[in-house]
């Protein structure tokens, strides 16, 4: 193993989080390595931002490559591979990339975010950001008097008609199944108030239609006499899965929804191991760019502290790196 192969912090994932995570140890003066084979994580397939603060709007892949700016602007190396085993090694910890490549740091900090369960259709990837979504919160002010569907029965369904109400002219909830599924009696209530809510119940999409981008869907039973539903955008409310396999090797605690738990600083279960973002419950329900952020922010704090008082019993962190 290489001196160019050791560092301080070892973080996985090149989302909001990672980068959060990279600029704040870099400025502490500990050394940061970045992995990830998918850059800038759900913000960069989000479209246009508005709710990001000092942006009236961006897009989330250009707000990407500005975190990303930040983090070069300070040298710290990034890894375009996926990290495929972490282990502890003595008082250090080692991770390989899938070309098989060792890295080993005093401290590692998961930040690989959530997989998004999708419909498995014909442009879905393609059109996310041109009239697919995968997040009303992020989305809905962008349909301001359009026609919106939400694919989806549980309770991020429910909640995001609901916001989505609030903008577009007319939303329809289309699910599966003949009654939703366990959301909020408060959030199903209010749904239920809206009247430009209407649910397309015991039904499914079953084709994505348009040309550079959505401007419809077909259905698998008619309505209104038709299989066909023209739309200006969809949002897939079905759920996402946190990433547990690194979680797991490490030993980390998860909670019922598969989300590595934390203290209010990112520290796991697992003495030197931080989780920040969308895997973890540190911001409960709120996933957003805005809390990956604070979130890696004060993981990165956190495991500044922890080398401080600790690091030397890793090679990694003995050897005296130091970012100028």
């Amino acid at each position: 193993m290489t001196t160019e192969q050791q560092y301080d912090i070892l973080i996985i994932g090149q989302g909001a989080a990672g980068y959060s995570a990279a600029l704040y140890a870099a400025r502490y003066q500990i050394r940061p390595i970045i992995f990830g084979a998918i850059f800038g994580g759900e913000t960069a397939t989000g479209g246009l931002i508005e709710n990001y603060p000092g942006y009236l709007e961006i897009d989330g892949f250009d707000l990407m490559m500005k975190f990303q700016e930040q983090a070069l602007k300070y040298d710290v190396p990034i890894v375009s591979e996926n990290i495929v085993k972490v282990k502890r090694a003595g008082d250090c910890f080692e991770a390989t990339t899938e070309g098989g490549d060792v890295y080993r740091g005093a401290t590692v900090l998961l930040a690989v975010g959530r997989e998004r369960r999708r419909l498995g259709l014909e442009h879905e990837n393609e059109w996310t950001g041109r009239g697919v979504s995968f997040c009303s919160t992020c989305d809905a002010p962008l349909h301001r008097g359009n026609t919106v569907g939400v694919v989806g029965g549980g309770d991020a369904a429910v909640k995001g008609a609901v916001l989505l109400s609030k903008y577009a002219e007319k939303v329809y909830i289309i699910y599966r199944q003949s009654e939703f599924t366990r959301p909020e009696a408060a959030n199903l209530r209010q749904m239920q108030a809206q009247e430009n809510i209407t649910p397309l119940l015991s039904t499914n999409v079953v084709e994505l239609r348009g040309g550079d981008g959505l401007d419809g869907v077909k259905l698998d039973r008619a309505y209104e006499g038709s299989d066909g539903l023209e739309l200006d955008g969809i949002f897939i409310e079905i759920g996402a899965d946190p990433r547990t396999e690194l979680p797991e090797q490490l030993g980390c605690n998860l909670n019922d929804l598969n989300e590595v738990i934390v203290d209010k600083f990112g520290r796991t279960s697992v003495e030197g191991v931080y989780a920040a973002g969308d895997l973890s419950d540190g911001a409960g329900d709120l996933k957003q760019t805005i809390t990956a952020s604070a979130l890696g922010a004060m993981a990165a704090t956190a495991a500044y502290e922890y080398i401080s008082e600790h690091g030397n019993r890793c090679e990694a962190h003995a050897m005296g790196y130091s970012m100028v």
